[in-house]
């Protein structure tokens, strides 16, 4: 039988105009990580499950800004979140 992985949450804030790159403001295992992803879920805010990412970024301390090997994936993520925003203003 094959062991689960415990379940890993981390959450990013990016404000362009005061932020130089998205910073970790909430991370977490198990119980911590359902608490991050129901809120999300409550606040309408996407989710995107990228488990290698996530092992990267939960290293992070909080409010560190992510680093520039990260920069790639996290920006197409934000840009499909934009997009995702968009839409629902439209409708």
């Amino acid at each position: 039988m094959k062991k689960q992985k415990a379940k890993k949450a981390v959450a990013l804030r990016y404000e362009s105009e005061k932020d130089l790159a998205p910073k970790v403001v909430a991370k977490g295992r198990r119980k911590t990580a359902q608490k991050i992803i129901g809120l999300a879920k409550k606040q309408g805010i996407p989710i995107v499950e990228d488990p290698d990412l996530v092992e990267g970024l939960i290293a992070l301390d909080w409010h560190q800004e992510i680093p520039p090997q990260f920069y790639k994936v996290v920006a197409e993520i934000l840009a499909f979140a934009y997009s995702l925003n968009r839409k629902a203003s439209s409708e």
